[in-house]
């Protein structure tokens, strides 16, 4: 019986597929194979040594304290592009709030004074100071061709946008579905250079941090729209907004609410809303929880982010067995892996090893059972984090 514990509510679509009477699944569970959690911080607490596998039902973990799993071997999982939809239709959204100056002019009506003809007259005398631009023809940057970039990239693409992208280390997935109209930016700086609207999509670590600041917007175009869905702290909020007071820049819309940004006139701030559907919090639910369900079952890594990607089909045999090792990216552990199984006179069926960064994962299929002898002898080898049999 396998164990999950819940910190948020999670879609009961997703929890559906962990079948009754080989999970547990609870808030308070105590001593859980797996934890899925959505934004609740885990920095400070403590986790039982049971844990194998946490699942981030969004994209972001900033959450979760990502190096210390690691070095626990805990495999850290999260849902890319299962709100990539919801969130792409947010910047679209944004583009045209802040293009058509509707927050603005909304806020003008619902503030308006007198008998319905006395509304009308200020109607017709005030709609001169909303007058906004349309999409087509602009262009718009591109931060990050992930899951979210690439839809937002081809749905610009058919608003008859022009789209610059800019990604140092897109994925050969990512590019595959990337419209073949959009041109590609070397730098952050090229890139800015050239845009009517910039939007990023990119995880806040130091590379990103303030990617937008004072001195990059002095490059940007007078009337540049800037859009962050992506993370708080990717844009200089002061400078931002620095710039739309000079002049520099058109409007800021962002998805993170702050003291310097919530009653400034050209800024438009949402809840942090963009993943908030209910088809994008049942399409995380159930990502995350197939990709936990077969770390735990099978020993397959599919959307890690801290474990190299490791999927092996198993050998259909009954009596076969399955060992997942988690181990130092060093010389020599599959060596000493394979050596300790030969000499107890095990035979490998199939072998797949794999590494990132710092950490490498090991699935191996054997013939029959795995004494415990042999387990623990594997577990003591130096280098060795944790050692499961499936």
């Amino acid at each position: 019986m396998y164990k999950i514990q819940t910190l948020n509510n999670i879609s009961d679509l997703g929890l559906k597929r962990l079948p009754l009477g080989q999970y547990t699944v609870d808030d308070e569970v105590a001593e859980p194979d797996a934890i899925l959690v959505r934004s609740t911080k885990m920095h400070d607490m403590e986790l039982s040594a049971s844990l194998k596998a946490i699942g981030r039902a969004g994209a972001g973990v900033n959450n979760i304290p990502l190096e210390a799993m690691t070095e626990r071997g805990v495999a850290v999982f999260n849902s890319p592009g299962a709100n990539a939809n919801a969130v792409k239709e947010l910047v679209l959204a944004g583009m045209l709030l802040a293009s058509r100056n509707i927050c603005q002019a909304w806020d003008y009506a619902r503030n308006l004074e007198g008998d319905d003809a006395s509304i009308h007259k200020q109607v017709e005398a005030g709609k001169k100071n909303y007058v906004g631009v349309e999409l087509p023809g602009r262009t718009l940057g591109v931060v990050g061709l992930g899951a979210i970039g690439v839809q937002v990239t081809n749905a610009a693409l058919k608003l008859g946008m022009n789209v610059i992208g800019y990604d140092p280390s897109i994925t050969v997935r990512s590019a595959w579905r990337l419209s073949a109209e959009a041109t590609q930016a070397h730098s952050i700086e090229e890139l800015l250079s050239q845009v009517d609207y910039v939007s990023f999509h990119v995880p806040l670590i130091e590379a990103t941090t303030h990617m937008i600041n004072a001195e990059r917007i002095k490059l940007m175009k007078d009337g540049a729209v800037v859009l962050n869905f992506s993370r708080d702290g990717i844009v200089d909020d002061v400078a931002v907004c620095d710039a739309i007071e000079a002049g520099k820049l058109y409007s800021y819309v962002c998805d993170y609410a702050s003291n310097t940004l919530k009653r400034h006139e050209r800024v438009i701030t949402l809840p942090h809303i963009g993943a908030s559907t209910g088809e994008a919090e049942d399409n995380c639910a159930v990502m995350v929880v197939d990709q936990i369900r077969n770390y735990l079952e099978n020993g397959n890594i599919v959307n890690s982010v801290n474990f190299p990607e490791v999927v092996m089909p198993r050998s259909g045999n009954a009596g076969d067995s399955r060992i997942a090792i988690v181990n130092s990216n060093v010389p020599n552990m599959v060596g000493q892996i394979s050596t300790t199984m030969a000499e107890a006179n095990l035979n490998i069926i199939d072998l797949l090893n794999k590494s990132r960064d710092d950490i490498a994962y090991t699935l191996a299929d054997v013939e029959g059972d795995i004494p415990t002898d042999v387990i623990e002898k594997i577990r003591a080898i130096d280098g060795v984090v944790c050692v499961r049999t499936l």
